[in-house]
């Protein structure tokens, strides 16, 4: 699927720097025209949320179109005033100095003296501070190129063509409630590509699963044509070293095709697909099922024979959960079932239940983790008539 146009991507990394730019500058020129800009008017592409997933991906953008600044401006906005602990400034410090180009960078950019300094307590650094230099407080073992940060949500979003949500699931209604204040006189709607794995409960007016989505749609007022979710095996860390990886945006023909062909990169193969809803939806239970399998495994002693029931046994209901969701749905191939199965193996739902296992962590402590981030689950209890918030035009009973 795709072969031919993957190998030609795989070549164009041999070809001259001035085949490739060319190449990338005809993508950014096609996704202009797509979205209706007019000369010397630039594609304002904002990142809201700055985790491990969130950074990567307005990462990966900047480091593909980040040199086109005349046709793209990318930005990422993140809540300021998050402190670095002295513990991990010194861990900071040294990933630094253990990476030549980096410590150069930092060196150039005059950067690099307060680091010493966080490093001996002399300042404290902060989240926002760090990730202009490439640093992201969730995974500092990995430096990213720097970033343009913003942390007025309202300078960040006000002008947005196109929004990146890489916020955890129990923050996206209410900061997109904020942004919808903001965009009340636009006229034209932005594209939202929403990067959040989770779903909700409402019993108001009928028992039903709230997608985030569905979140940003209510709160902004944006057509949920102009939404989008994309998911895939994405191990933010291995993606950003170029490891190969694919992914799948999901929602309507007229933005899902255009963006799946400007995200596309040799190592970052982004297919498309019409069925948002069960994406979504999947994308939230793949953690719910990624705890269980940290538990599975910290209790069998990592037993592959336990291991391999309880992902028959995921899947098992993954099929069941598809067929209640749609009349026909998509057989449950490629990047679907792959992002179930990576979080199952390494994802941070998954060593969070591996930890609870363990007794090394407990429910008490909450699911906002340091060096983790936030533990992304939603949970519902069966019900009779549980119903799915409408997508098409039928209600679907998931009990």
């Amino acid at each position: 699927m795709g072969g031919a146009e993957d190998g030609a991507h795989a070549a164009g990394g041999h070809a001259s720097n001035g085949h490739a730019n060319g190449a990338v500058e005809e993508k950014v020129d096609e996704l202009r025209r797509v979205m209706g800009k007019a000369d010397g008017d630039p594609l304002r592409i904002v990142g809201v949320g700055a985790g491990a997933w969130g950074s990567v991906f307005c990462a990966l953008l900047q480091d593909a179109y980040g040199h086109l600044r005349d046709k793209v401006q990318l930005r990422i906005w993140r809540r300021p005033g998050r402190a670095v602990d002295r513990a991990t400034a010194e861990h900071l410090f040294n990933v630094i100095n253990a990476r030549e180009d980096v410590l150069r960078r930092l060196i150039r950019r005059c950067a690099y003296l307060k680091y010493v300094e966080g490093r001996l307590g002399d300042r404290t650094l902060y989240a926002d501070e760090i990730l202009r230099d490439g640093f992201c407080l969730n995974m500092i073992d990995t430096p990213l190129c720097p970033l343009k940060v913003v942390t007025n949500l309202q300078e960040a979003v006000w002008d947005a063509d196109i929004v990146i949500n890489g916020l955890p699931s129990t923050e996206t209604r209410v900061v997109f409630g904020e942004i919808g204040r903001y965009w009340k006189e636009r006229v034209n709607a932005p594209v939202i590509i929403s990067l959040t794995k989770g779903i909700e409960a409402s019993l108001d007016p009928v028992p039903r699963i709230i997608t985030p989505t569905q979140m940003i749609s209510k709160a902004t007022k944006v057509p949920l044509d102009n939404i989008l979710y994309l998911g895939g095996p994405n191990i933010a860390s291995e993606i950003y070293n170029k490891e190969y990886a694919n992914a799948r945006i999901c929602g309507t023909d007229k933005w899902r095709k255009p963006l799946a062909k400007f995200l596309r990169q040799p190592h970052f193969i982004v297919w498309d697909n019409s069925d948002l809803i069960t994406h979504e939806v999947m994308g939230g239970l793949k953690n719910v099922y990624a705890i269980g399998a940290g538990m599975v495994a910290a209790l069998t002693n990592e037993s592959a024979t336990s291991k391999s029931v309880y992902f028959a046994l995921c899947t098992s209901e993954m099929i069941y959960i598809t067929h209640l969701l749609e009349e026909e749905p998509e057989k449950l191939a490629g990047p679907l079932l792959a992002d179930t199965y990576v979080t199952l193996l390494k994802g941070r739902n998954a060593w969070y239940g591996h930890k609870l296992a363990k007794g090394e962590l407990t429910l008490e402590m909450g699911d906002s983790i340091k060096g983790k981030g936030t533990i992304q689950v939603r949970h519902f209890d069966c019900c009779p008539n549980f119903q799915l918030l409408p997508q098409t035009s039928r209600h679907t009973k998931l009990c």
